[in-house]
This record gives C-alpha cells, sequence and structure tokens, in this order.
C-alpha cells in the first residue's frame, strides 16, 4: 500500500512540475478559425481549417482558383499572397499561367503573454529544420535568388525590393526528396515518356525568404487574422521559386496579445501553396495507365492518392499542414 502510495506522489509530482504525462496537442477541425469565439479556445488545442468557402474549390481537385481567391478574399489576397501586388504569371508569349491555391490556417491559446513570444528567434534555418526534418536547408546569399539575377523570373519578385536583401532576412535553398512509392512511380512514368521530354525529378527543390512583418503590414495583421488585439510579432517564410510543382508559397505566423487575458496570447498560423494549373492538368493522361493512376497530381496533392505516405510533401498537402503546424504550436507552447 505505502509502494502504491508512493508511486502516485510521484507521478502527481511529475504532472504539475515537468509535464511528463501532459495532455497531447490536438487538433480540431472547423470551417474557419476566426469564426471561434476567443474565449472558447483551450490550453493544448489547435483550430484547423483549409480552404474553407467550400464554393470556391474546384470539385475535381479541392483547390481554389487563384483568380476567385483574389476576388473573393482580398484581405487574404494582400497578406497571403508572394506580395502584396503578385498577378498569375504571364510567359514570354504573354499566356497567363493560372493558378489554383491550397491555404490552411490555425490558432491556439499560448499560456503566456505576447511580449514573452518574439517570433525573431525563428528567422533562421534551425526553425526550418524542426518544423519538417524531411527537407534540408542550406542559407544562400542574395545574389543567389533566382528571381533577383534571372530576367524572365523577376515576376516573382516584389516590386520594391529584391529578396533577402533587407536587415535580419535569409535565403534557403531547400530540397526534399519525395518518399514511400512516389519515387518508383515517378521513375516509371519517365520511361514510358517519349525520350526527347524532360525527365520528371523526384525531388522538389525550392528558394526561400524568412523575414519578420514590419511597419505598417505588422499594424494591418488583425484585418487578416479578424482578431482586434496588438499584434506582437509576425514571421514569414515566401517560397518564390520551385523547381517543379509550386509556383510560390507562404508560411506567415502571427502572435497577438489576448483580448482579455494579460498572461495569454493568441497564435494565428497560415500556410498557402500555389501550383500552375498545366502541371495538374498535363498528367492526366496518366489516369489511362492503371500502373500510374495514383500519380494524377492533384490526386497526390490533396493527399488522395495510394501513394501518399509520410508527413510532410509526399503526404499531401492538407497532411502536410497539419504536421507543420502542429509543430509550430508545440514549438511556441514550449518555449
Amino acid at each position: 500500500m505505502k509502494t502504491s502510495r508512493t508511486a502516485l506522489l510521484i507521478a502527481a509530482w511529475l504532472v504539475a512540475h515537468t509535464g511528463a504525462n501532459a495532455q497531447e496537442l490536438r487538433l480540431e477541425d472547423v470551417p474557419a478559425v476566426a469564426s471561434v469565439p476567443i474565449a472558447q479556445l483551450t490550453p493544448r488545442t489547435v483550430l484547423f481549417a483549409d480552404q474553407g468557402d467550400a464554393r470556391l474549390a474546384d470539385p475535381s481537385t479541392g483547390l481554389i482558383a487563384f483568380e476567385a481567391w483574389a476576388r473573393e478574399r482580398p484581405v487574404q489576397r494582400r497578406f497571403l499572397s508572394l506580395f502584396p501586388s503578385f498577378v498569375e504569371p504571364t510567359s514570354s508569349e504573354q499566356v497567363k499561367f493560372s493558378l489554383s491555391i491550397y491555404l490552411a490556417e490555425a490558432r491556439f491559446r499560448l499560456t503566456k503573454p505576447a511580449a514573452a513570444l518574439d517570433l525573431s528567434r525563428y528567422a533562421n534555418v534551425a526553425f526550418l529544420e524542426r518544423v519538417d526534418p524531411a527537407v534540408k536547408h542550406r542559407p544562400i546569399a542574395a545574389a543567389d535568388a533566382i528571381p533577383n539575377k534571372v530576367a524572365g523570373a523577376a515576376r516573382s519578385r516584389p516590386p520594391d525590393r529584391r529578396w533577402c536583401e533587407e536587415a535580419q532576412a535569409i535565403c534557403t535553398q531547400s530540397r526534399y526528396v519525395f518518399e514511400g512509392k512516389i519515387p518508383a512511380g515517378i521513375q516509371l512514368a519517365n520511361k514510358l515518356r517519349e525520350e526527347s521530354r524532360k525527365p520528371i525529378p523526384d525531388f522538389v527543390e525550392f528558394q526561400s525568404e524568412i523575414r519578420m512583418v514590419a511597419g505598417p503590414d505588422l499594424d494591418a495583421l488583425p484585418s487578416l487574422t479578424g482578431l482586434e488585439s496588438k499584434v506582437a510579432s509576425a514571421l514569414e517564410q515566401n517560397i518564390f521559386w520551385a523547381n517543379q510543382v509550386i509556383q510560390f508559397g507562404k508560411l506567415l505566423a502571427v502572435v497577438q496579445q489576448h483580448p482579455t487575458e494579460p498572461n495569454a496570447a493568441i497564435a494565428t498560423v497560415y500556410i498557402v501553396v500555389a501550383v500552375r494549373n498545366d502541371m495538374l492538368n498535363k498528367q492526366r493522361e496518366y489516369i489511362k495507365t492503371p500502373v500510374l493512376r495514383n500519380l494524377v497530381p492533384g490526386q497526390l496533392l490533396m493527399g488522395n492518392s495510394s501513394f501518399n505516405s509520410g508527413s510532410s510533401l509526399s503526404a499531401g498537402l492538407p497532411k502536410y499542414a497539419r504536421s507543420r503546424i502542429k509543430a509550430i504550436a508545440e514549438m511556441l507552447e514550449r518555449e
């Protein structure tokens, strides 16, 4: 009896002092995070929504046309596009490349004041490695950013600045090798393609900028989050070049003071991935080949293929977004 009572006391002490048996952080799906009253946010729970307004999504892919997104959600377009004036790109022949958008948003309560959560400590490669260990990163100079040096890629650069030349902004070159069955499927697809066509790579390589949001943009972020309280800090990662699949991407994390609790903060995180529709459509011939049917890009992107696996990009965007947001929430909760 004494031994049992001692064990219970030790377990209670561990819970109270070390969090050894702390409640696991969980994601709760909601239609839109801004629709849930702040008072209903509970510790260790992350509200999660992706795509939202189903009427905007293409029923065949689950993605939203960039044009419809820009028209129906102008505030999101301002803050979550590659830059506020970004438009769908055109080729050298002035042919527009239409885009489709995947958008995920999350919100969670943190048990510390917003002033204690300085996101600038995460504006580095180490943060990216912790969020998704499957992607390998290395810092690069601003001169190596492709939109800064290649005239044809300049449309992927803000009109008022070059990537990675701001103070404290850094550029990275990143590489993700597809996992599970996807590399074998790509290898087979390449064998079936005409020899004159460029092989499909079994990896995604991309460049991005990590920076802190500052000035008027920082002050205006409540119009995006829908939460009228002071923004303490905001961190963004802009993917401005990729070798395939992705046209652009953005991660934006915003920390605001809790409106009514001085010792609590509210974090809102957005993940946006834009892909070219010609990429989604050009491999639809795979549907006609039984062995390649699960390589259709739209199905892979949305996690609807038997080839999807893991928790990174090979899992599809919905699972990838959930995994990445959960990692960020755990990081902020611990630190």
